[in-house]
């Protein structure tokens, strides 16, 4: 589990742990040579993938393979957005089992009832666990480790329910209890001050993690002073550029009735090819082929 432990290390010793979503190996490739300490597995990007709404609707193995072919072309740690755990907490126990496994560095679980909407979805469905049972779920998630250093991050959702501070800090005071290794303080307002509340109350040694999608103004050197924020996620950025930038250049084939306007739009395959290894491979070839 090393890159468990390079994320613990991250947590102990840099002021604010810096990571963008991904949903293949070609995206974390390029999360990794941004600079960026490491990678969230999305799934709302993983599920765009396939082209279907962020809505339970994939299973766990299409989840967990897409964190795996992430895992194995990076060197910086893996945060798998794993929804709701796929199930109780039996089914967050075999979950768990199988992301360490897969050398994950931790795993994101939310307290929504099963199967969920998407947090930022106008109009969507936000229906809450019980605390009890969701607390299960950490206890069972903590149970189920096999490493010390792999992290279990409690997402709460009572402020994208509308269900208040309060309710937000009783329940992300239960799961930090319960055993969370983190807490990760989710919001849909367009504006930071209501987690700038929730983070200015936090009164638990167990560290915050926001994503500040909707809340965008909020940055980092202004996380960096509430002191209790040990991350932030960019969660689905890459995808969104990549979609508007596919939107643009298949529209420009088609009106252009070609391809021959578009050079200065698009990277060349060699740098594909780079991004790929190939360079490496081919040197590979040439040491072992015989």
């Amino acid at each position: 589990m090393e890159k468990a432990k390079k994320l613990r290390t991250l947590f102990a010793k840099k002021k604010l742990t810096k990571i963008v979503g991904a949903h293949n190996g070609l995206s974390a490739k390029l999360v990794e040579r941004a600079g960026f300490d490491g990678v969230w597995a999305s799934g709302l990007e993983i599920s765009a993938s396939y082209g279907i709404p962020d809505a339970s609707l994939i299973s766990m193995y299409q989840f967990l393979e897409a964190a795996r072919s992430m895992n194995e072309v990076i060197d910086i740690p893996i945060v798998a957005d794993c929804d709701t755990g796929y199930g109780n907490a039996m089914n967050v126990m075999y979950m768990v089992k199988r992301y360490e496994q897969a050398g994950i560095a931790a795993v994101s679980i939310e307290e929504k009832k099963f199967p969920k909407d998407n947090s930022l979805l106008a109009a969507g469905r936000q229906e809450l666990l019980r605390v009890e049972e969701f607390e299960g779920k950490i206890e069972a998630a903590k149970a189920a480790q096999k490493s010390s250093d792999f992290m279990v991050i409690a997402r709460v959702e009572a402020l994208i329910a509308g269900w208040g501070q309060e309710e937000a800090q009783m329940r992300a005071h239960r799961y930090a209890e319960a055993g969370a290794d983190a807490i990760l303080i989710h919001s849909k307002s367009s504006e930071p001050e209501e987690i700038i509340e929730f983070v200015s109350n936090w009164d638990l040694e167990v560290p915050l993690v926001l994503v500040p999608t909707n809340y965008p103004g909020l940055r980092e050197k202004e996380i960096e002073a509430l002191g209790k924020v040990k991350m932030v996620v960019y969660a689905n950025h890459g995808m969104r550029a990549a979609i508007k930038a596919m939107e643009t250049i298949f529209a420009k084939i088609k009106s252009d009735g070609g391809i021959y306007d578009i050079a200065d739009m698009i990277d060349p395959v060699s740098h594909v090819f780079e991004i790929q290894g190939v360079p490496r491979m081919k040197d590979m070839e040439r040491k072992f082929l015989k």
